[in-house]
């Protein structure tokens, strides 16, 4: 070889060498921003199943009038998971509700708000979940009733709910304001869990993030409602509600909302945190139906002389970590002052919370709530919740021994 072919050899090895290294660089860059953006949409919750391996799919909702659906495994397994998923098809289930092989998949998984991602993003997030371990996990069957046992059904529903395209900027608005939009209506899906559902499981337009049940705990309402909503909240409580689980004067994520903040929110950088509470700002009020309007002090003394026994049985099994005045010990996540659990009569999560517990992980480590469901009666729960409901939300308790056996006949993590 003559000297200058030896050198135009070279060159073109290093041309070779520097777009090899331009194409490593840009797949980083692409796997980055897909953890993130999976950080976002938060996959990692809903294809967990309680105590197993993230991402292997397994855990199981309750779609009213639907049946049981369990969530798949999307690690890169090719028999199990999705290692076997083209790019295309990846999206298409992601954004359509359509897996490989036509298999047409259920609202409980939130394409309907997915579809207003960009492909880009959702092809990102491909790129991450490429990274994870695989891993070997078929789901357990889902049980459905008729028709929707028949998949073909779910092509009528995407017609009538599924949105076509993703989210454009809207004119006039800010780029916070449609930053916020996008993670909130799109990619984070708050929608889902916060706006009550139709008889065939679509989110209502008309009670949009007015709050609703879901797997038996109350996604509390998130419209700018100043009584049962947020609309009372200022800036400073919604981002660290969001970012941290705990609010002063508000409480702390308990449950599934605990779950979207450990696993999702506390991620976002803070200029995405503010977008969101920008775009909160904005809902519509829309009162919710669970919260009732505090009552006047003797009312609540009539009504104690019924729940005679949940002072006491408060300070023996709460008071400890939450102290008497429910200013909280040590920590201000313990804190009980404002927490909207208080508000809701009928004691819903507060009653899951007891029976389950909950935990709640932060920057500086998990916050633990033990389940006391086991050493307790059905009563005993029932007085300890109607003490609290009446001393820190200043409410009238209803809650009963049967609401609290119906709670612990069905939990709300199968």
């Amino acid at each position: 070889m003559t000297r200058a072919g030896h050198i135009v050899s070279l060159l073109a090895l290093a041309l070779v060498s520097a777009g090899a290294a331009t194409a490593r660089a840009q797949q980083s860059d692409l796997v980055k921003r897909g953890e993130y953006l999976e950080r976002a949409a938060d996959c990692e919750v809903c294809h967990t199943a309680p105590g197993g391996t993230p991402y292997a799919g397994g855990r199981a909702f309750d779609l009213p009038g639907i049946g049981r659906i369990y969530a798949p495994n999307i690690t890169p397994d090719r028999e199990t998971g999705i290692g076997a998923y083209t790019d295309a098809q990846f999206e298409s289930a992601v954004r359509m509700g359509v897996a490989p092989g036509w298999k047409h998949l259920y609202p409980v998984m939130p394409y309907a708000s997915y579809a207003r991602m960009t492909p880009d993003d959702v092809r990102a997030i491909r790129a991450y979940l490429a990274t994870l371990p695989a891993v070997h996990a078929p789901a357990p069957a889902n049980v459905v009733r008729f028709p929707y046992n028949i998949r073909a059904v779910m092509l009528a529903w995407n017609l009538l709910y599924r949105p076509s395209s993703p989210l454009g900027d809207e004119p006039g608005r800010s780029a916070a304001w449609n930053r916020g939009r996008y993670l909130v209506e799109a990619a984070g899906h708050c929608a889902e869990c916060h706006s009550p559902r139709t008889m065939l499981q679509a989110t209502s337009r008309d009670r949009s993030y007015a709050g609703a049940v879901t797997n038996g705990w109350i996604a509390y309402n998130i419209s700018s409602d100043p009584d049962s909503g947020i609309g009372a909240w200022n800036d400073s409580q919604l981002t660290d509600y969001l970012s941290t689980g705990h609010a002063d004067g508000r409480g702390t994520a308990a449950g599934p909302m605990a779950e979207v903040v450990g696993h999702s929110l506390r991620y976002l950088t803070p200029q995405d945190i503010a977008a969101m509470v920008t775009y909160l700002r904005s809902l519509p009020a829309r009162p919710a139906n669970e919260t009732i309007t505090a009552v006047a002090p003797d009312a609540l003394a009539s009504a104690s002389l019924s729940h005679s026994d949940g002072a006491g049985l408060f300070a023996g099994a709460c008071a400890g970590c939450h102290l008497t005045d429910g200013k909280g010990r040590q920590v201000d996540f313990a804190a009980l002052w404002g927490a909207r659990a208080f508000g809701e009569t009928r004691g819903r999560n507060l009653v899951r919370v007891m029976l389950e517990g909950s935990r709640l992980d932060t920057a500086h480590g998990a916050m633990t709530m033990p389940a006391f469901g086991p050493e307790y009666r059905d009563q005993d729960l029932a007085d300890i919740a109607n003490f609290a409901i009446g001393h820190f939300g200043n409410r009238v308790g209803h809650v009963t021994a049967h609401d609290v056996a119906e709670a612990r006949a069905s939990p709300s993590a199968p």
